[in-house]
């Protein structure tokens, strides 16, 4: 614990590659904010940052360095939690990584639920698709990440893993507003506001239109999932969400799942990374969103 301090300074100089940008939120000057990281360079007996004319980049030792802190940071965290466990009191802290999918309905849902019995428990949840939440769990920014379609990631062990249908969805007075499953190809005869390549579904979007060589009417982009919901608002324009992005209490938009003739079921992976022990906290939430995803299929109406 005698360099936590330090160890908090140096680990915010490496994500904001700048001592003043740093030294602004520490709330303490550049000069003393240098001096204390020169101080702990010479205990350490060699440098950890490369001083560039673009700000400071953390060399081999440095990574070395932050990784320490990072397990250190998640082991004081754990054993904080296990500690309160004894007593009968679960606290802690939660950090989420997770698809836009699930900021709607599920995440809101499961914390809520979570902190009505565990009111000291704290989380963050940051929106991170595809690969890059991969690298939230690699980085210790995240503790779980609950994703579409990851990539195969070999630090990663899975914790569940289900699937549902991708849906397009619309205006409740589209053409298409109406019950059951739809060919992509209908769907597509209509102008599209497309998810952009950040998004796992854009790619099995991409490769199901290849396929069956279907001609498209793109008209608009985006990697926010809410701003394709409003745009379609506005036109008869059709976007496509996974089921759980689709808000449940939104009577405006449609939504009907894309038959799987035409796209198989999208998955949804719970990770956590593999030789990492979480906090009593991050494991028992982690059970809970487990339990909901497994008994929970979403139901299109």
């Amino acid at each position: 614990m005698r360099h936590q301090k330090i160890h908090r300074y140096i680990a915010e100089v490496a994500r904001r590659s700048s001592i003043r940008g740093a030294a602004e939120h520490l709330n303490i000057t550049p000069s003393a904010l240098t001096r204390q990281i020169q101080d702990f360079e010479d205990e350490l007996g060699t440098p950890i940052f490369e001083r560039l004319s673009q700000g400071m980049r953390l060399n081999s030792a440095g990574e070395l360095l932050i990784r320490h802190i990072r397990d250190q940071s998640a082991d004081f965290e754990r054993l904080k939690s296990q500690i309160a466990d004894l007593s009968g009191i679960r606290r802690g802290h939660v950090a989420v990584a997770c698809s836009q999918a699930f900021v709607d309905n599920v995440l809101p849902d499961e914390v809520a639920g979570y902190r009505a019995k565990f009111p000291q428990v704290t989380f963050s949840i940051v929106v991170r698709d595809h690969i890059l939440g991969a690298t939230a769990l690699s980085t210790f920014e995240a503790d779980l990440a609950l994703l579409l379609n990851p990539p195969l990631v070999a630090d990663m062990r899975v914790l569940l893993a289900t699937d549902q249908p991708l849906c397009a969805v619309f205006r409740a007075d589209h053409p298409l507003a109406r019950p059951g499953s739809v060919r992509l190809r209908d769907c597509l005869a209509f102008p599209a506001a497309m998810p952009d390549q950040t998004l796992a579904i854009r790619h099995m979007l991409d490769q199901a239109i290849s396929r069956r060589q279907i001609s498209t009417n793109v008209q608009i982009e985006s990697g926010s999932l809410e701003f394709l919901r409003n745009y379609i608002m506005r036109e008869q324009a059709v976007t496509f969400h996974a089921l759980s992005a689709v808000p449940r209490d939104d009577r405006r938009i449609y939504a009907r799942p894309i038959d799987t003739r035409d796209l198989p079921l999208i998955q949804i992976v719970l990770w956590q990374l593999r030789g990492r022990a979480l906090s009593v906290a991050a494991a028992k939430f982690a059970d809970q969103l487990c339990n909901h995803l497994a008994r929970h299929d979403p139901v299109v109406e």
